[in-house]
């Protein structure tokens, strides 16, 4: 029998339902259907709500602007997460991340077979976040290529998915975890036990291994030894250790970095402040832009030492804030008097489009929660860093910026910073002298790369461009092993 001619691919895209996952899932999606894929995006009806309540309406489908100004096939669909709307997922974290485990794989399950039924071209790929559990599972079920996107450091994932030799090197999940150098990671070179990802710092003696977030790592890394192929929103030439590593147990494509600076999807969870006009007229490089992203948590007295460092520093600023950044049961947390103190040099905002900030200019720095994303938008606008990591993986993020590349600073050696600590941290980094001038030179290498990346003939772009072609062949291979036809 002959081949059959080759159907348009069908991706589904999944993120994880934070913002800091939708973000390069939609660029993502754009790119691969500017490449000639039909794409069937899925939010969660949770993160669907948050756009459209900072839109101040429905959002509707969020790539309306980008399929008709590109004549792009992108569908969008939301799914429950299980929960209400009017759950409270941050204040809830584990109970949200049982839904996730436990009941999240369901709904996909259902709207995969309603897809099915009615879609034209069908699905026959499944794009999903590495951290979700049930990738292999669903894509079995209905003959789906699987391909995991890592939204994150290639370091990270290498660290991840070598949990297994962690443990039983007893620097992990063991009663008295060993506090030496860790150097048996293939493609790691040393890493110190303080630089791992704080989930992975833990002594069972210390905290329950067995609760949703280690059940979660716990499966999911497993997982993505089962994918197809795995995505990764990083450059090869800045983590070829890693890179190498992963590469020589399945195919790894670094595409990175998985960003736009002029997006026209909505993808905030919050009503955006218009900052560029606080900007006009301000010295070049004279402002510290801050932000702790989208989801992390910040105490109380750490928002209050940090705010008074600010204004001790002297320097401008502009400090995104949620009004959950401290619990979204807490909605007064800044020091009494500091909005009167900062007025003329200090822009406090709830939330801002970062890339139209950070590409002013005016703006000099970043403080930043060490999110991946933000480390990726700071290089490529040539800043420097001053690192305060909050969560999960950005202890390891941090490592790269501070001590791998040498693009940032500390913001302060302890858990806990001081108002001290802050301000002479912030003139190491805007000051113009040994220490920043050094950072510059180096962000500026590492900006080279990531630049050079996504030119036509970059690495990102050769590894995209045989991805596109690697998995439309291994589409093209299911379906004629479902239908019987031979493969000439």
């Amino acid at each position: 029998m002959e081949r059959t001619k080759p159907r348009k691919p069908h991706a589904m895209m999944i993120p994880y339902p934070l913002q800091g996952h939708v973000i390069p899932f939609v660029h993502l999606a754009i790119k691969l259907a500017s490449h000639g894929f039909t794409i069937t995006f899925v939010n969660t009806d949770s993160i669907h709500h948050h756009i459209s309540t900072a839109r101040h309406g429905d959002a509707g489908n969020i790539f309306s602007a980008a399929c008709s100004s590109g004549h792009l096939d992108i569908r969008y669909i939301t799914v429950s997460d299980g929960f209400p709307l009017a759950f409270d997922r941050s204040l809830n974290h584990d109970q949200f991340f049982e839904g996730i485990l436990h009941v999240f794989s369901a709904h996909v399950d259902d709207l995969i077979t309603k897809i099915s039924n009615r879609d034209d071209p069908p699905v026959t790929c499944m794009i999903a976040d590495t951290f979700y559990v049930w990738s292999s599972m669903i894509c079995d079920k209905h003959n789906l290529v699987n391909v995991s996107f890592w939204t994150e450091p290639a370091l990270v994932l290498n660290l991840y998915y070598h949990m297994d030799l962690l443990i039983a090197n007893g620097h992990f999940k063991s009663l008295d975890n060993r506090e030496d150098v860790i150097d048996y990671i293939p493609g790691v070179k040393a890493i110190d036990p303080k630089d791992l990802m704080s989930y992975l710092q833990v002594r069972n003696k210390d905290v329950d291994t067995n609760t949703v977030v280690y059940r979660i790592l716990d499966k999911a890394f497993k997982d993505v030894k089962r994918a197809d192929f795995v995505l990764c929103n990083t450059v090869q030439e800045l983590e070829p250790g890693s890179l190498s590593a992963l590469q020589a147990k399945q195919p790894v494509y670094a595409i990175g970095p998985v960003f736009s600076t002029e997006s026209v999807v909505p993808t905030s969870l919050w009503a955006e402040s218009d900052c560029t006009e606080w900007l006009k007229g301000r010295p070049t490089g004279s402002v510290l832009y801050v932000s702790f992203g989208s989801y992390a948590h910040v105490g109380k007295t750490e928002i209050i030492e940090i705010a008074h460092g600010l204004l001790l520093s002297g320097f401008s600023f502009i400090w995104v804030l949620r009004p959950d950044i401290v619990g979204s049961n807490v909605p007064d947390f800044l020091p009494p008097g500091f909005t009167a103190q900062a007025q003329g040099r200090g822009l406090v905002v709830q939330w801002c489009c970062q890339m139209a900030v950070i590409t002013n200019p005016p703006i000099g720095g970043f403080l930043t929660h060490c999110g991946w994303n933000s480390i990726l938008e700071s290089v490529w606008c040539g800043l420097p860093l001053l690192c305060y990591p909050l969560l999960t993986d950005q202890f390891t993020n941090r490592k790269l910026v501070v001590d791998d590349w040498r693009i940032g600073i500390n913001l302060c050696e302890k858990k806990m910073t001081t108002r001290d600590e802050v301000a002479a941290n912030v003139k190491r980094l805007m000051t113009n002298g040994e220490t920043s001038s050094e950072l510059r030179n180096n962000v500026e290498k590492v900006k080279s790369h990531l630049k050079n990346a996504v030119t036509t003939n970059g690495s990102s772009e050769t590894n995209f461009n045989s991805f596109v072609g690697e998995v439309g062949d291994k589409i093209e291979t299911k379906l004629c092993n479902l239908n019987g036809v031979e493969i000439s």
